[in-house]
């Protein structure tokens, strides 16, 4: 009788770590975790009962190796990275190697996840994304909470949308926040949350704006998936922002039943949206 596969986690910042690991402790899954330094949870992490190893974003060889000697055979990338620029990396050789054969064409968000996953494959992994082995996290259609967008709003998402795929074609971001028709700003490498931070400097007077949240059009299901959660909730109240729109299916919410109290209690809608039916 074959087997249940194991499982490699290759954890960055935020909860959806955590979640994942609580749920292979829960069920008796057989996992290892590297743990990418700078970003996964320390005090998550360095529990006793996590196997795992932590990890420079530039030691490839290092965790392949060490996927190879705990006899992995399925990789999930999840977690909020943040980007390192060539400069920031201290390689080893596997990453040297790696970095030489992608060149220049990866240095997009989306290149470098992209290239990684075939690197990964070639050493015989197959990587799933969380939605294969979490596939509650994924936001469904509609609205998710007791608040509901205003006409104006709706009219907010149908540009954010626009602006969002546009930006997605460029693999530039994924975010975007409009307010009364107006863009009040992108997401680059900064990340959402400083992208909300960022437009209550540029908010108007009358109703708020909203953060629109789209997969890029060439997006891997299996990698960065755009993801909002309490945290985003909290920014938009600080920023006046009255919604959130997330690519229905293709999005990510973490911590689905704090994140929708928390958005009732401070009056924002939080909705799950299919972005064809906004062009």
């Amino acid at each position: 009788m074959p087997t249940e596969r194991k499982l490699g986690i290759i954890a960055g910042g935020g909860d959806i770590p955590r979640q994942l690991i609580e749920q292979c402790l829960a069920k008796g899954k057989d996992f290892f975790v590297l743990a990418i330094e700078g970003n996964a949870d320390k005090n998550l992490i360095n529990q006793e009962n996590i196997p795992h190893q932590w990890i420079r974003i530039g030691q490839a060889g290092t965790g392949f190796k060490r996927f190879a000697e705990e006899k992995v055979q399925d990789v999930v990338m999840i977690g909020t990275i943040k980007r390192p620029s060539f400069f920031d990396l201290v390689p080893d050789m596997r990453t040297t190697a790696f970095f030489a054969k992608i060149g220049m064409k990866a240095l997009g968000d989306d290149g470098i996840l992209r290239a990684l996953v075939k690197e990964l494959e070639s050493e015989g992994l197959y990587v799933k994304g969380i939605h294969e082995v979490m596939p509650e996290i994924l936001i469904p259609s509609g609205i998710l909470g007791k608040v509901t967008p205003t006409k104006q709003a709706l009219e907010d998402i149908r540009r954010g949308v626009e602006v969002a795929l546009a930006l997605g074609r460029l693999d530039v971001g994924q975010a975007v926040v409009v307010q009364q028709g107006l863009v009040l700003g992108v997401e680059g490498i900064e990340g959402t949350g400083e992208l909300i931070r960022r437009c209550k400097e540029y908010k108007r007077k009358g109703e708020g704006g909203v953060l629109v949240k789209i997969r890029k059009p060439q997006q891997d299901m299996r990698i960065d998936l755009p993801t909002i959660g309490d945290k985003t909730v909290l920014a938009a109240k600080e920023a006046g922002l009255q919604g959130i729109a997330l690519h229905a299916g293709n999005g990510l919410i973490v911590n689905q039943k704090e994140t929708i109290r928390l958005a009732d209690k401070y009056g924002i809608f939080v909705m799950g949206i299919d972005p064809n039916e906004f062009c």
